[in-house]
């Protein structure tokens, strides 16, 4: 059993060439507040296509099955689950 509500972290995001925040919550569900802002299409998704061309490649969100997202729930739950096999009950 975790110790927290919620954990997060800010990293680059190479797929949308900016800074995200990616949190996890003690129910397992995790999300991006990058998918938030880039993932649907609107003026901002605009803005990243741009950006894509400035940089010579596609830049695109890949939504809440990112495999940022999950590696970094499964690293947390991973560390989780090793401390608590050294404590007996």
């Amino acid at each position: 059993m975790v110790n927290w509500q919620v954990t997060a972290a800010t990293i680059y995001c190479d797929a949308v060439d900016d800074e995200v925040t990616l949190l996890v919550y003690k129910d397992r569900t995790a999300k991006c507040t990058g998918y938030q802002k880039y993932g649907k299409p609107d003026k901002e998704t605009a803005e990243v296509t741009e950006k894509g061309k400035q940089l010579k490649r596609r830049l695109e969100c890949q939504g809440p099955e990112c495999y940022r997202v999950i590696q970094y729930r499964d690293k947390l739950f991973a560390k989780e689950a090793s401390k608590g096999k050294g404590v007996k009950t």
